[in-house]
């Protein structure tokens, strides 16, 4: 069993940076692939970045590449969002999730993630 919870959200302006956190329980947190999801008012929910369990594979959505950086600490249980250059169209309620290691499933599937955090709140002004 792994629990989620998210931090670090909050009211920015446009080209602030910012870093989100998802801090995991339990001690078997290494064994899943994790990704970072956000979902803006009246739009349905979509993939931003994903890491393999041990950090060897990332990938990210088009609208973020170059400027938002995934990474994990298996040994602190915590997946990280660093995004820099935010602007307005960012603003949405990013989750966190984990889910079981499947090299054949496609990361930005929201359906193989089968553990989600509460949600941080990301508002960025122009």
């Amino acid at each position: 069993q792994v629990q989620l919870v998210e931090s670090g959200g909050g009211l920015m302006q446009a080209g602030d940076s910012l870093r989100l956190s998802c801090a995991a329980s339990g001690r078997i947190f290494w064994v899943y692939d994790a990704g970072w999801f956000r979902q803006a008012p009246g739009k349905e929910r979509e993939f931003v970045a994903f890491i393999s369990r041990n950090s060897y594979n990332t990938y990210y959505a088009d609208s973020v590449k170059g400027r938002f950086t995934i990474s994990r600490d298996n040994l602190k249980n915590t997946v990280y969002l660093q995004m820099n250059s935010l602007k307005p169209e960012d603003t949405a309620v990013y989750y966190c999730a984990v889910g079981p290691a499947n090299p054949g499933s496609p990361y930005y599937d929201s359906n193989n993630y089968n553990t989600w955090g509460q949600g941080t709140q990301v508002t960025v002004s122009s």
